[in-house]
């Protein structure tokens, strides 16, 4: 028999919150609760300064509900908000709540002031306006690339509900904490973190938009990514809440757009572009991903989906053009065996594709840093 909301609120219960001396439900830190099938997600808000204090009893919540009969999973991430309890919508014991009155009206938290991941010098976004483009593709091979080049690189596996560098990268296991922070995992020379190393591979992500920003502001700060020279993260397709919450949070040197040759793509790549000029981040350049099919017997090219769409678009928009990348069976076979062809074939054309666009990248962060952004969406 699958657990309730009741159930889960039941078991929260018993889980005490040190700082007031009651427990979590009754002190009003259990929000955006979510339970669908067996897996369930919810967020613990607490005061700005308990916010890495507060790992023991996150995790005592998730141990919590855990035990619970029916539960497959459980996602718990700490969210810190300043705003009094009484300014929020808070969940309530069922054994005592017809005794608290009505709820308060939820208010919506100021965003925090933008600033920098602490030790990253340099943060950019590889994003694209629809899903299939090869993004994530396209954001692992560049971080190897530049790591090749000689920095220091780390990637962010940003798109909390398709999570796709576990697989990339063949990571099965789940990072490890010194108390204060998570421990990136490093593979292939770099370092990564990503949702999908927290949960299981086939566990459906069913957060609403403030957990969503919260999981993403936990694993910008905190993880101990220091030190690195570049941090690319792998921005979620389209141009919705989670690429605001980024672009607003930290101060992003620029992105990097890809797109397919075809039409439809290069529309959805037009509003990529767009989004990043109303939040004031430079667009690094355009990346054209399969854009060629490159027969692996006799060498033949075919344009299966166009060809040239995206240098056109880079000219008119005004955009640098970054390069193209092929579209052949090695990239794609690499990428599901966890081997990505930069790390796996570094001498191949296909490879040398990506450290073309990886030398581009790094010649580009070299210059002088910007202030963070101020998002303006009009």
């Amino acid at each position: 028999m699958a657990a309730t909301r009741d159930d889960i609120l039941s078991v929260l219960a018993r889980v005490t919150d040190p700082a007031s001396g009651k427990n979590v439900v009754d002190a009003g830190l259990i929000q955006g609760l979510v339970v669908r099938d067996g897996h369930v997600g919810f967020s613990i808000e607490v005061a700005p300064e308990r916010g890495r204090a507060s790992e023991p009893l996150r995790k005592a919540a998730e141990d919590a509900v855990h035990t619970l009969p029916g539960v497959l999973s459980v996602t718990a991430v700490l969210t810190a908000h300043s705003e009094p309890p009484n300014a929020r919508t808070v969940y309530q014991n069922p054994r005592t709540q017809h005794s608290h009155g009505q709820h308060a009206h939820p208010q919506h938290p100021q965003p925090p002031k933008p600033s920098g991941i602490e030790g990253v010098a340099s943060i950019i976004a590889v994003a694209s306006g629809k899903g299939g483009v090869g993004k994530s593709t396209v954001a692992v091979n560049l971080a190897l690339g530049l790591a090749k080049l000689g920095l220091k690189a780390g990637l962010l596996d940003a798109d909390i509900y398709g999570p796709s560098v576990p697989r990339l990268l063949a990571i099965t296991h789940k990072p490890e904490s010194d108390g204060h922070k998570l421990k990136p995992i490093e593979k292939l020379g770099i370092k990564t973190m990503s949702i999908g190393f927290l949960v299981a591979e086939e566990s459906p992500m069913i957060w609403r938009g403030p957990m969503v920003q919260s999981a993403l502001t936990q694993m910008m700060n905190d993880v101990a990514w220091a030190p690195l020279d570049v941090l690319v993260i792998d921005m979620p397709p389209g141009t919705g809440d989670a690429q605001l919450t980024i672009a607003q949070r930290v101060p992003l040197k620029g992105a990097v757009i890809v797109s397919t040759p075809q039409d439809i793509a290069l529309i959805d790549a037009r509003k990529g572009i767009a989004m990043f000029e109303k939040t004031q981040v430079p667009v690094l350049g355009i990346v054209e991903n399969m854009s060629m099919f490159v027969c692996p017997h006799c060498g033949h090219e075919a344009h299966i989906f166009g060809h040239g769409g995206a240098r056109a678009e880079a000219e008119k928009t005004k955009t640098p053009f970054l390069g193209e990348v092929p579209l052949v069976p090695l990239i794609r076979e690499t990428s599901d065996a966890g081997s990505p062809v930069v790390a796996s074939h570094p001498n191949g054309a296909e490879a040398q594709a990506f450290l073309a666009i990886a030398a581009q990248v790094a010649q580009k962060i070299a210059a002088p840093s910007r202030q963070a952004p101020k998002i303006v969406i009009e």
